[in-house]
C-alpha cells in the first residue's frame, strides 16, 4: 500500500495539480461561480411563483407574468454574465485591464447574438444555450488582448491622460482586430458558433444527464479528492456549464407547466451527493462521535459545525481521509450510493429534480427541500441519505479504530 501511494504522490497528483491550477480552466471556474448569485436570485422566484401549496397557483395567476420579470433577467441572460466574468478574471490572471478585457469579451459576444434579418439580438442565444461560445469568446478575447499588448501593437498615449482615456485607447487595436475577425467568421463566413459548440460538447451533454455518465463523475470527483485535489473545483470548469445548461432547461420547463427534463442539474449533485461535503463526509462524522478511538473522536466532533454547512476539509485532512485506503474506500462508495439512488428516485418521479439554485452551504434536508422548490419528500431522502452513508463508513470506522487501537 505504500507503494501505491508513494506511485500516486510521483505519477498521479503532480499532473492533476496543475490541471486542476490551469490559468484558463480557474477563470473558467471563477467565472461560472460569479454567477450562482444570480440563479440563486432567479430561483427564489421561481420559489415564490410556483410553491408547492395548495390553491397557490390561483392565488399568484395573476402576479405570474411579473414574477417571470426576474428569471428572465437572470436566467435568460446567462451567458452574458458568463462572458463577462470569465473575461475578467482571465484578464486579471494574465495582467492586463480586467474590466477592459470583460467588456471586450462581452462586445464580441453580443456580435455574435445579433439577428442579420432583423438586426436584433437572438434572445435564445444570450442564455444557457450560448454558455459554451461565451466562455470561448472570453478566453479567445483576452487571449488576444495580451496578443497585442505583449507585441506593443497598441495605440498609447501620453502619460498625462487621464487613466480612463489611456486604457480605452490601449484597447482599441485588438478591439478592432476581434470584431473583424468575429464578424467575417459569423456573418461574411456564415459559421454558426453556437451550434458549433453545441455539437462539440453534445456527447458530454448527454452523458452527463445519464445515470452512467453521473456515477463516472461522482467516481472522478471523489477520486481526486481522494488524492488531494478538490476534485469538485478541477472538473466545474468542464461541467459547471452543463449543469447550469440543465437547471435553466428545468426552470423553462416549470414555468411553461412542462416535465423538467433533466435529473443532474445544478444542485442534484451539491445537495443530493455532497451531503455535508463531498463524500457525504457527514456521516463519517456521526459514526464517530463517540468513537473509543480519542483522535477520531476529536476530529469528529470539531468537524460536525461545519459540516453542517458541507465544509468537510476539517474531517476529510484531520483524520485524514486523502491517502488513507481504509477511508478513501467508503467516501468513493458513498458517492456512488446517493449518486445512484438520488438518480433513480428522481427518474422515477419520487422525488422532483433540481429547479432551484441555492448556496452550496445550505444545510442538508434543508437543502434537498429548497432545490427541489419545497418537495418534502426531497427532504425526507436528505435524511436517509446520511443514514445509507452511515451505513457505509461504519464498517471501514470500525476497521480504523481497530488499526489505530489494536487488542493486545
Amino acid at each position: 500500500m505504500n507503494a501505491a501511494t508513494a506511485f500516486l504522490h510521483r505519477r498521479v497528483v503532480p499532473p492533476l495539480t496543475a490541471l486542476s491550477d490551469n490559468t484558463y480552466l480557474s477563470a473558467i471556474r471563477a467565472g461560472m461561480v460569479s454567477v450562482v448569485p444570480l440563479t440563486i436570485i432567479g430561483g427564489l422566484f421561481m420559489v415564490v411563483a410556483f410553491l408547492p401549496v395548495p390553491g397557490w397557483d390561483k392565488l399568484v395567476a395573476s402576479w405570474l407574468p411579473l414574477l417571470q420579470i426576474p428569471v428572465t433577467a437572470t436566467f435568460g441572460l446567462l451567458a452574458v454574465f458568463v462572458c463577462f466574468a470569465v473575461g475578467y478574471d482571465l484578464g486579471r490572471r494574465l495582467q492586463q485591464e480586467a474590466v477592459v478585457s470583460a467588456t471586450m469579451a462581452a462586445l464580441v459576444f453580443l456580435l455574435l447574438a445579433i439577428d442579420p434579418k432583423g438586426e436584433s439580438l437572438a434572445f435564445e442565444r444570450l442564455g444557457s444555450k450560448g454558455l459554451f461560445t461565451a466562455i470561448l469568446v472570453a478566453l479567445v478575447a483576452v487571449r488576444a488582448q495580451k496578443f497585442f499588448t505583449d507585441r506593443n501593437l497598441v495605440i498609447r498615449l501620453p502619460a498625462s491622460v487621464p487613466p480612463v482615456v489611456y486604457e480605452s485607447f490601449l484597447s482599441l487595436v485588438p478591439l478592432v482586430a476581434l470584431v473583424i475577425a468575429f464578424w467575417l467568421l459569423r456573418f461574411v463566413l456564415g459559421v454558426d458558433l453556437d451550434a458549433l459548440m453545441q455539437a462539440a460538447f453534445k456527447p458530454l451533454v448527454f452523458a452527463l444527464n445519464t445515470l452512467p455518465g453521473i456515477l463516472v463523475y461522482a467516481f472522478l470527483v471523489t477520486l481526486l479528492w481522494s488524492v488531494g485535489i478538490n476534485g469538485d473545483n478541477a472538473l466545474d470548469a468542464i461541467v459547471a456549464p452543463i449543469f447550469l445548461q440543465y437547471l435553466a432547461a428545468n426552470v423553462a420547463a416549470m414555468s411553461a407547466g412542462q416535465p423538467l427534463p433533466y435529473v443532474t442539474a445544478n444542485g442534484f449533485f451539491t445537495t443530493f451527493v455532497n451531503v455535508g461535503g463531498t463524500g457525504a463526509t457527514l456521516a463519517l462524522a456521526l459514526v464517530l462521535w463517540n468513537s473509543p478511538e480519542p483522535g477520531f473522536r476529536q476530529v469528529s466532533r470539531l468537524s460536525l459545525p461545519t459540516q453542517i454547512f458541507q465544509i468537510n476539509e476539517p474531517i476529510f485532512f484531520g483524520l485524514p481521509i486523502v491517502l488513507n485506503p481504509i477511508f478513501m474506500v467508503p467516501y468513493v462508495l458513498s458517492a456512488l450510493l446517493l449518486t445512484a439512488s438520488s438518480y433513480l428516485l428522481m427518474q422515477w418521479h419520487v422525488i422532483q429534480q433540481p429547479f432551484v439554485n441555492v448556496p452550496w452551504t445550505t444545510p442538508p434536508i434543508i437543502g434537498h427541500y429548497l432545490v427541489t422548490g419545497g418537495d418534502w419528500r426531497a427532504a425526507v431522502w436528505g435524511a436517509v441519505s446520511i443514514f445509507l452513508a452511515m451505513l457505509v463508513y461504519y464498517p471501514f470506522a470500525k476497521a480504523a479504530e481497530r488499526q489505530r487501537s489494536p487488542l493486545p
